[in-house]
């Protein structure tokens, strides 16, 4: 399948590389407003530039389009690449409100095509063991869930561009942009449904930024469970995340991608990355990327193969809501439900 990438900043790597490596794609162009981005994104990989995306689709014969953008534009592009029937691969979040991206999964429908969203640490081996031994029955129901993100992210992350740390084109800060994929996790692990969530949000670091960067609170899952999340991105450095659930016959610990299962009847399974799976996608963030290739070429599978994808579109969709939840409460101060 012929490919394209549409935003060639910090996030382009994992998708360039994942999509060479791939057997059933190739990239054939590439797309920024930066022109010379653009044009150095394209020299590395042997493909064509543009600076105007819609020129880029009426040029080339394309099957899959990524949309590696500022959040506010991922329904918009993806719509479009969609309507001109093109499968769609869409970093998280698949938008910043709920709206849009029904939108989106209403327009890959209407024009037979794959919509795709990006929440790569569902592969993780942690987040495998302990879904699978939930899934079994092993662990028995769960009882308790929390999680907690403690990044950093300096002011110049912020002033790098326009669009981050704004409401109206990140759609917020810590919780849709780094809490989201531990957000997504827990759910994703548990299977369960949020139906309300009680949260905070607030501005409490040094930068200048309009966006939360600190939020907590309840979220209540339909399976009964009252789970709890904290999340800041002031801290000195990028902790590891950390996802705790509390079963009826033992307790699960994920410490970035490494999961411990404590039976209640003193058995113990531990899982983690094995240090051999790396893919080198250059100068990116290590724990973005591990899995990206692992979903974008199941993703490709999918589309050659009519296999359902691992990553559900229905999830991608639930852990939005579950956002713009948390962003609802925040602001108005009241429970919300979803």
């Amino acid at each position: 399948m012929k490919s394209a990438i549409i935003g060639c900043g910090a996030i382009f790597p994992t998708h360039s590389v994942s999509v060479k490596k791939s057997e059933y794609a190739e990239l054939v162009a590439v797309c920024d407003i930066n022109e010379d981005r653009a044009k150095k994104a394209a020299e590395a990989n042997n493909c064509r530039s543009y600076t105007n995306y819609i020129e880029m689709l009426e040029c080339e014969e394309l099957d899959v389009v990524h949309v590696c953008l500022p959040h506010y534009l991922h329904a918009p592009v993806a719509i479009e690449c969609m309507r001109r029937g093109k499968h769609v691969i869409c970093e998280k979040p698949l938008s910043t409100n709920v709206a849009d991206a029904k939108a989106m999964i209403e327009a890959s429908e209407k024009y037979g095509v794959t919509l795709a969203c990006i929440f790569q640490n569902r592969f993780n081996a942690g987040t495998q063991l302990v879904r699978n031994m939930h899934l079994s029955g092993e662990l028995g129901r769960v009882k308790g869930a929390k999680c907690f993100v403690t990044w950093y992210r300096p002011e110049s992350y912020y002033a790098n561009d326009d669009w981050h740390g704004t409401w109206d084109k990140e759609g917020g800060g810590v919780i849709i942009n780094q809490a989201i994929h531990t957000l997504d996790a827990m759910r994703y692990i548990m299977n369960a449904k949020p139906l309300e969530v009680y949260a905070t949000i607030a501005n409490r670091g040094d930068a200048n930024i309009e966006v939360e960067d600190t939020a907590e609170g309840a979220i209540r899952f339909d399976n009964g469970v009252l789970a709890n999340f904290h999340a800041i991105n002031y801290y000195s450095f990028d902790d590891d995340v950390q996802i705790d659930l509390d079963f009826e016959n033992g307790r699960a610990k994920i410490v970035s991608d490494k999961a411990t299962v404590t039976m209640l009847d003193g058995r113990t399974f531990v899982a983690e990355r094995d240090p051999a799976d790396v893919i080198d996608y250059g100068n990116v963030k290590q724990y973005w990327g591990t899995n990206h290739y692992k979903q974008i070429d199941d993703v490709y599978k999918s589309i050659a193969t009519g296999s359902e994808m691992f990553v559900d579109l229905e999830g991608s969709l639930e852990t939005l809501k579950l956002v713009c939840g948390i962003y609802e409460s925040g602001k108005t101060g009241k429970r919300v439900k979803l």
